[in-house]
């Protein structure tokens, strides 16, 4: 879960575009941040720990010349939260310098590092996209060839951007498993994880990049090619749908707010309850909680107060930040007190925040606190770039919902059916990746897979 923007402009200061698109997307990815710049083919990274604000200010920006630029915010989900994994990688290969951004998760990076390894190929990181650096950086046929090679080579998710030899490249895995899409800026070509970024640089959305294409933006122009013969359906994660993609975002040309709103309404058809204020778990369930509140015409309140200085608490990398930043991010509002209230939000993952918020409002004086949540129970690991690889961190694993109702101390819980979730993205079944809610993964997984697999000892 990571946010990627590319920019080729020769009139532009692509460095400083790329740092306002990084900020669009800083909700996909906390920990670090990084931007690479190509002039005339030399290749300069600067990247570190924090938010965009917190690696970049301008004398930084003012270093960072060229006509080419791409920016990533980590978040990690193979690798530790580490500097030397932070994005965008630089790779001096054989055959060329690769600076490259990686989203998704890769289900075979431990056969290709031990292929790389016994090639000779040191690598420097334990994240599985320096493997994707080292396989194009070390290939000997032309640019877009060798990445046409590796995108062969690759089992999992990925959306990728790259410089090298003065183009810009983008390119999807088979099953467009993480987004991607194409913008223009007057003559200029954008690359960005969502559509947000663009609109906040100026540019016009094109459209998004089909599963298995590669995309090359040169002196030459720019030339698409099929580059992996696309899965069927294609598997576009459905955590983006109901969490992970800004609400202003469009996704598989649906907009992220109206699809929320949408389970709203078919969360309180499905699963209607007698109360005073319908209130969202800030930010994230604020679109379904409109939706529940318009559908029972029960009045809607924020209820919650956030603090708009702590970051996303799910996606801090360990547990210990994770609860820290719950005790920081939210306060209840007085009106609580004496209510019948129904908290929603879009998902419970390892629901500490749940509980949290549950023990919050009955403290601020709530009579009754129902949770509606507006997607299924999360029961299965992910392998393609959600950090929940382990399924005892899973609330809902192995728990029956009443069993969750018990663990948070909700006066009642229900959760968005599979088939009204599914309604509300108003795209076919086929379209998405389900494996977190289903346990039917798209892909062989791997065994044994872990987070920090590959750290050093």
């Amino acid at each position: 879960m990571c946010g990627l923007f590319g920019i080729r402009s020769p009139e532009r200061d692509v460095a400083r575009i790329t740092y306002f698109g990084l900020f669009a997307l800083q909700h996909r990815g906390q920990e670090s941040a990084g931007i690479a710049v190509s002039d005339q083919g030399r290749v300069t990274a600067l990247r570190d720990m924090g938010l965009v604000t917190q690696v970049f200010d301008e004398q930084k920006l003012r270093g960072l010349h060229g006509e080419l630029a791409i920016g990533h915010t980590r978040y990690s989900t193979t690798g530790s939260s580490q500097w030397w994994n932070a994005q965008p990688l630089v790779q001096h290969g054989a055959a060329r310098t690769v600076a490259l951004g990686h989203n998704g998760n890769l289900t075979n990076a431990a056969e290709l590092r031990t292929e790389l390894a016994a090639a000779g190929h040191r690598l420097a990181t334990t994240a599985d996209s320096e493997v994707i650096a080292a396989l194009i950086a070390n290939d000997p046929a032309p640019l877009a060839e060798a990445v046409a090679n590796t995108m062969l080579r690759l089992d999992g998710a990925f959306s990728v951007v790259l410089l090298s030899e003065g183009a810009l490249v983008a390119f999807r895995d088979p099953r467009g498993m993480r987004p991607l899409c194409l913008g223009k800026l007057g003559d200029d070509r954008v690359v960005a994880s969502e559509t947000c970024a663009l609109d906040l640089v100026g540019a016009a959305f094109e459209r998004e990049l089909r599963a298995g294409e590669l995309v090359v933006a040169d002196d030459g122009g720019i030339r698409s090619t099929q580059a992996v013969p696309k899965d069927d359906g294609g598997a576009l994660c459905i955590f983006e749908f109901f969490y992970l993609a800004r609400p202003d975002s469009r996704l598989a040309g649906v907009e992220m707010h109206g699809a929320r709103v949408r389970m709203g309404e078919r969360l309180a058809e499905e699963a209607p309850v007698q109360a005073d204020l319908v209130l969202p778990i800030p930010d994230s369930g604020t679109p379904a909680a409109i939706g529940f509140s318009r559908a029972l015409n029960i009045p809607f309140s924020e209820g919650l107060i956030k603090n708009r200085y702590v970051g996303r608490t799910f996606i801090q990398p360990d547990q210990g930040l994770r609860e820290q930043g719950i005790k920081l991010k939210f306060n209840p509002l007085a009106e609580v007190k004496g209510k019948r209230v129904v908290a929603v939000d879009d998902s419970i993952v390892r629901g500490n925040t749940t509980r949290q918020i549950v023990q919050m409002l009955f403290e601020a004086g709530a009579a009754e606190v129902h949770l509606r949540i507006s997607s299924p129970p999360i029961v299965s690991q992910c392998f393609y770039g959600i950090d929940f690889a382990d399924p005892d961190e899973l609330i809902a694993s192995d728990r029956t919902v009443e069993e969750v109702r018990e663990h948070v101390g909700a006066t009642s819980l229900a959760y968005l059916s599979l088939e009204g979730l599914q309604a509300s993205t108003r795209r076919p079944e086929s379209a998405f990746c389900r494996a977190c809610l289903t346990r039917d993964y798209p892909t062989a997984v791997p065994r044994g897979h872990t987070k920090l697999q590959f750290e050093r000892v």
